[in-house]
């Protein structure tokens, strides 16, 4: 077997830096001029380059910087390389508000999204902001200087300490160097290569040969069909089914708003007809999960004929939305299913082989190439550690404010997307509040804010709510919500832009501050 480790990877790995020859943040001598910023972005990712755009947009005057730990701006769509990587949400939401989305294709492959992005850095003048392979490691607040001092190792495993009023970090959930891989039996006897999508090797030839994927969730919906192509056969084996929606990759409403409306007018008015369409199937689904559970399994079944067993295979047990529906364009994988080159089997595996897997029922699958796309592992600020006035704090014990910040952590805040619509819509959201607030506090002269935790309690639920299995692995590392706004997490597009862009920066929950006085809500 190749083992996973062995395959090489474009991110910068930790262990690739002698981390016991740094000093502590602690013992840093001055920090000079060129490391002093106002504001500091952390990834210059799909969040991070909307963020540096509208804080240089609304604060010109301000010292910004984005310290990106890989060398290439991106972030999750340059890291993923595998077959067919795409967006499984449409483009006119995972685009930005302020640039439009110039292609047809609603659903885009990685490529188109990473050339999105990095066009949109250099149109917007913000490459210069942009200091690759600075990752940070630690951030440590000092109430008396109301600041943050940052340690960053750099490519060359040098140490640097910066310091910054604000901290906005958009870095996603997820650790990048590696995915979640369970440990089955008899691994080490499986002859094949055994790959993780999150590790793919650009020398990858699976032409004419077997190839099993474990996962039905979206990166094994994504990898099938692309594989499928070229490979003698592949099996999608899944422990239970996925919601799977067929949509086309084009948006015929899209392109005629095209034709008849200037550029970025249509690019807004097929922004705003994909909120509201996805806004109400969601909440459709919600209120009415049998109706939509079975409106979904019926044009399954109208993909792959009466005699495809659809009750076994693509009927999950839990409701829509429990967990995130996968959306395949122009029907890709069921089309592969229908012309035989791809396959799907619903069991459990048993153990590795030489040639393979056994499953649970006793049957073997036998593989050249096995893929594992079993997940992410959950890793907040890509595994920064956080002090307040030299105490560590764990951001899995406090709530979640607003989805944004956390309870009793000052000038801090985190760009998360939502768990049933386009990661930007709420991350761009995000960078509207951190505009918000920082013009507040320069407004009154305040220096710090942190929202304060007071009597509210954790509800049981954590800050993304959903059974999948990356979530629930993660309980004890994300943040928790509570039972009322602001501590109540919404995935509704519409009362977010009430809490985050209409409401009150100052709601009695906020608590603002300056060195020169004691905690004041102003």
């Amino acid at each position: 077997m190749t083992p996973i480790a062995d395959v090489p990877t474009r991110a910068l790995p930790p262990s690739a830096m002698p981390v016991a020859e740094l000093r502590p943040i602690d013992s840093a001598d001055d920090i000079d001029a060129a490391h002093c910023f106002d504001v500091v972005i952390v990834g210059a990712g799909l969040s991070g380059i909307c963020a540096a755009y509208h804080l240089q947009k609304q604060f010109p005057a301000k010292r910004i910087a984005i310290l990106e730990g890989r060398d290439a701006i991106g972030g999750t769509w340059d890291l993923f390389r595998y077959p067919g990587v795409r967006s499984d949400s449409d483009m006119f939401t995972l685009g930005y508000s302020f640039r439009k989305w110039g292609s047809e294709k609603s659903l885009a492959d990685g490529a188109a999204i990473l050339d999105y992005i990095r066009a949109t850095a250099k149109e917007c003048d913000i490459e210069k902001m942009i200091r690759f392979r600075h990752r940070v490691t630690e951030a440590s607040w000092s109430s008396a200087d109301a600041a943050w001092r940052l340690a960053v190792t750099t490519g060359d495993a040098h140490r640097v300490t910066m310091r910054c009023g604000f901290l906005y970090m958009c870095s996603g959930y997820y650790d990048y160097e590696k995915g979640y891989l369970p440990s089955w039996p008899g691994m080490a006897e499986y002859a094949g290569q055994l790959i993780h999508p999150q590790q793919w090797p650009a020398d990858l030839d699976y032409r004419d040969r077997r190839v099993v994927v474990i996962g039905s969730g979206a990166t094994a919906v994504t990898l099938v069909p692309a594989m499928a192509q070229t490979a003698a056969h592949v099996t999608m084996l899944q422990r239970s089914p996925t919601y799977i929606v067929a949509r086309p990759a084009s948006d015929g409403i899209a392109r005629w708003l095209q034709r008849v409306l200037p550029g970025s007018l249509a690019h807004k008015a097929a922004r705003w007809k994909n909120i509201l369409i996805g806004t109400y199937f969601f909440n459709l689904a919600r209120r009415k999960p049998d109706l939509a559970s079975r409106a979904i399994i019926k044009g399954v079944a109208m993909h792959l004929g009466p005699d495809y067993d659809v009750a076994r295979h693509f009927t999950p047990t839990y409701k829509p939305w429990d967990q995130r529906l996968c959306l395949i364009p122009d029907a890709d994988l069921f089309k592969s299913i229908r012309a035989n080159k791809a396959s799907v089997v619903t069991d459990e595996i048993d153990t590795f082989t030489p040639t393979g897997l056994r499953l649970r029922s006793g049957a073997q699958l036998d593989a050249d190439i096995i893929v594992a796309a079993t997940g992410l592992k959950v890793q907040l600020f890509g595994g920064m550690k956080i002090l307040i006035d030299g105490r560590p704090r764990d951001v899995a014990e406090a709530l979640s404010y607003k989805g944004m910040m956390f309870s009793d952590v000052p000038n801090l805040a985190a760009a998360f997307g939502y768990t049933n619509a386009s990661w930007t819509l709420k991350s761009e959201l995000t960078t509207h509040y951190v505009c918000r607030l920082l013009r507040y506090m320069d407004a009154h002269g305040f220096t710090s804010c942190r929202p304060e935790r007071g009597s509210e309690g954790a509800s049981d639920t954590s800050s993304l709510p959903l059974t999948s299995g990356y979530v629930q692995r993660a309980l004890g590392v994300l943040p928790k919500q509570g039972a009322d706004h602001p501590w109540k997490t919404y995935q509704n597009y519409f009362k977010d832009i009430w809490a985050i862009r209409l409401a009150a920066v100052n709601d009695g929950v906020m608590c603002f501050e300056n060195r020169a006085t004691p905690a004041a809500t102003a």
